[in-house]
Order: structure tokens, then sequence, then C-alpha cells
């Protein structure tokens, strides 16, 4: 058993430098916060509580809502990871945070804590895709608790061959990406990517491109780890500092042919696909989600990302009472509950939207997202959640994605093509962005600039420009 790691505020990182062909080259390790290293903000600390899969308990969702009232400012942030971030939390309370997480099984390793970064596809088996050509026949959320459970066995409790696969060296920010072959979590561009093809194989590469290796679903656990274990010796061999695969240059990035190498030596069998597959499919949106068996699952979208203690609260019970026991939080900041039956789902939905919560695609709310703002974060020009709140209060149905951001960082913003509000001071400058590429950063589309008073307009305006 490793001893309890100390709870230790983040300190500001050393400034980043651009780099060609979008890159940035990291000038010292990234200061993502966690369970135990918590970040320093102007509201208080802030701790981020990794949930692979993003999956919970219905009784590891009430901890977090106690957490939340009583440690801290009673939200719960959703991340674009689906993990949950604490904030507002008071001085000195890390030491009861961490203990009252690991009661709830929510941090089974200090040491491991930051990597547990995992996403998959929440509606894996609940949307009636259940034969074997197609999404969903492959329970990739059960690949989820397989790869944590490796990502949390120290180096040397492993059994040979994997023994010394020690990954604590990850960056806080490395994603796995769990894809059940809908293409959603491919659409995120994980460091590496599994995909599931029918029940019997699975699809492994780097960054979500090709080229790739075949191997059998069984495996797709350990050969995700072991491809981890690639990047960090690809990384070693470069002799940089990066956080993800595609911070590297091509030359540095890990190949496969050597994956491969290192697949065969762990007893795992694989082929070599130059051309692969990739499906890009779109996110899970709130409302209802029919299953084959008759019974829904709720999904519902947190407002700009956040929900009070009340809210999560419902989303627990309807969990708790006429679902599973489950909750899968998404990595589009929002939650699926599985397994309610028809009739009590739609009760449930109408409930969660009285309650402000967003349950329907149609809602200006839909796919609007925005960073802390002022007075959380001291770096931001404006209050940018009060400014998102008040103008998207009448604005029409939802089209591109939106994106409040109160400083050039930009902090959580979506990728793909998105609508850019950044605040600049004396007000709002507006972009439609088109998304990074492995080839090139973020290209501007059309720009404007506006006060708050004229916010409503202009944001409505560039939502529907491109969509």
């Amino acid at each position: 058993m490793l001893a309890a790691m100390p709870v230790t505020p983040t300190s500001p990182p050393e400034r980043d430098k651009p780099a060609a062909g979008g890159r940035t080259v990291r000038a010292g390790g990234d200061a993502c916060p966690g369970a135990l290293r918590l970040h320093t903000a102007d509201d208080g600390a802030l701790a981020r509580v990794r949930l692979p899969a993003g999956l919970l308990t219905d009784r590891q969702a009430v901890a977090l809502a106690l957490v939340a009232e009583e440690l801290g400012d009673g939200n719960l942030d959703i991340t674009s990871r689906g993990n949950v971030q604490l904030r507002g939390l008071a001085d000195g309370c890390g030491g009861e945070l961490a203990d009252r997480l690991r009661g709830a099984g929510l941090l089974p390793s200090d040491r491991y804590d930051r990597v547990r970064n995992v996403a998959a596809s929440p509606l894996c088996g609940l949307d009636g895709a259940a034969e074997p050509s197609r999404a969903g026949a492959t329970d990739v959320q059960a690949w989820a608790r397989a790869l944590d459970a490796l990502l949390c066995t120290p180096a040397s409790d492993a059994p040979a061959p994997y023994d010394g696969l020690d990954l604590s060296g990850l960056s806080g920010r490395f994603l796995f990406g769990l894809d059940d072959g809908r293409g959603d979590i491919v659409a995120l561009g994980p460091d590496v990517t599994l995909i599931a093809s029918g029940e019997e194989q699975a699809v492994l590469c780097f960054a979500a491109t090709g080229p790739g290796l075949r191997i059998a679903a069984r495996d797709a656990p350990r050969a995700a780890a072991l491809a981890a274990r690639e990047f960090l010796a690809a990384l070693d061999h470069s002799g940089t500092r990066a956080w993800r695969v595609r911070d590297l240059a091509p030359e540095h990035r890990p190949g496969v042919e050597a994956l491969a190498d290192r697949l065969t030596a762990a007893g795992i069998a694989s082929d070599p696909l130059p051309r692969p597959r990739l499906p890009h499919g779109p996110p899970v949106g709130p409302g209802l989600v029919t299953g084959r068996d008759g019974r829904c699952a709720l999904s519902v979208t947190a407002p700009l990302g956040r929900l009070t203690a009340a809210q999560w609260r419902l989303v627990t019970t309807a969990a708790a009472q006429d679902g599973t026991g489950e909750l899968r939080v998404t990595p589009w900041r929002g939650i699926v509950v599985p397994g309610l039956p028809a009739g009590t789902a739609r009760s449930r939905l109408t409930a969660l939207a009285d309650a402000g919560l967003v349950t329907s695609t149609t809602s200006p709310w839909h796919r609007a997202g925005a960073c802390a703002g002022r007075p959380g974060c001291a770096k931001s020009l404006a209050d940018v959640r009060a400014d998102a709140a008040a103008c998207l209060t009448g604005l029409p149905p939802a089209g591109l994605p939106v994106y409040w951001s109160g400083c050039e960082r930009r902090c959580g913003h979506p990728g793909g093509t998105w609508v850019d509000v950044l605040a600049t001071g004396d007000g709002y400058r507006i972009a439609v962005r088109d998304g990074a590429t492995e080839t090139g950063p973020e290209t501007e589309v059309s720009t404007a600039h506006t006060t708050a008073g004229g916010l409503a307009d202009a944001v409505a305006a560039a939502r529907t420009s491109a969509d």
C-alpha cells in the first residue's frame, strides 16, 4: 500500500512557447489539478475528481454532493473530460477532502490520481445498437474499469510482463479514449484511442489518427496501457517535454511498429492497419434515449457545465429510485442515467427541466459553455458566466457550439467548429473558429466585436453563420 501523498496547491507553470505546425513546446510540468493536488483560485481551492468513463454509483454521487456543500461552494462543475470539479474549497480542507473521496471509492490511488483520464462512449449499450456489426455491441465501460485498474497498479505489483509498467509520468492532460464504434469519442482526439469493431475486435491508434493496429477486444485495456508506456518511451527518446501525443513533433511521436513489438512481448497479437477506418459521430444530446428492452436513459446537460448540489441530487435520485443506480458523466458536460421505465423517464425529464437543467437539443443552452470567469479566476476580464446567462435567455434554438472565455487561455473550450466569445476588457470579440488539426492551429472564419449590451444578437448571428 502506498503512503498517502500530501495535498498541495499547484503553482503557476512556466510559460509555454508556440512551435511550428501549431504545436506547443512545454516549458515545465503541467499544473493540472487533481483530488490531492489542488489549484488555488480567487474563489478558493479547486479540486478535480477523476471519473474514468464518467462512471458513478448513486452512493458516490451523493458523496460528491455532500462534499460540494460542506467543503466547497455548493456547485459541481463537469469538465470536457467527463470529470467533476469542486470549487470554493477552504484552506486546509485537503486532508478531509481526500479522506472522504477515498471512503466513497473515488480516490483509489494517491500516486496515480491525475493519470486516470478515460473517456468512453456514454450511450454504449443503451440506445438499441446491440448487433455485433453496429456501434454499442462492445461494453467499453468494462474496458474502462479494467484500464483504470491497470493505471492504478504500482509497477512493483504488476504481474509479468507488465511489471515496470509505471504510468505515473503521464501528464494530467493525457487522455485515453474508448469508442464503441459510433465515433463520439474519436472526435475528441484522445492520445490513445481504442475503437470497438464488432464484439471480437478493436482498433488501437495514437491521437485518433492512422496508422493503427487491430487487436482482440479482450486485450484492449492492456493494449491501451502499453500504448501509453510507448508514448512515455518516445517522450524520453525525444529529449523534449510534452503533455500529449500531438505536442510532439511528428518525427518524435510514438509509432505503431514499436507498439506492435511491445504488445507482442506482452503476449498480445496485432495486425497493422495503415489506413484504419476511424468513425466520427456526434456527441450524446439531451433528451430521452430509448433502448431495445423498452427502458430509457435520461440525458441532461449542465447549464454552462455547472450544477447546484440540489440539481445534482435530482439526477442522482432518478438513478437510485428508477434507474440502475448508475450515472455516466459525459465529456460534453452532461449526465446519462440508464435503465428507467419509459413513462417514469418522461416525468423525470420534465422535473429536471423545471429544475433548470438542459433537456432538449432545441434549447439555446444546448452546446453552450463558459470558463469560470470573474470572480473565481484572477485572469478573467469579465464575469463571463453572468454575461453568457443573460445572453442565452431568449435566444433562438442552438446552432454552433458557443463558448465564453474570460481571457486568451480559453480554458475548457470545445473542439471542431465553434463560436469563440472572448472577453477583451471593453466588450467581447466574437469569432467563428475552425478546430485545430494535426497540421495547423485553429483559424478564424469570421470575427466581430461588441459590448455586453449587443452580445445576444452577435452570438445568435455567429451560431447560425456556419451551422
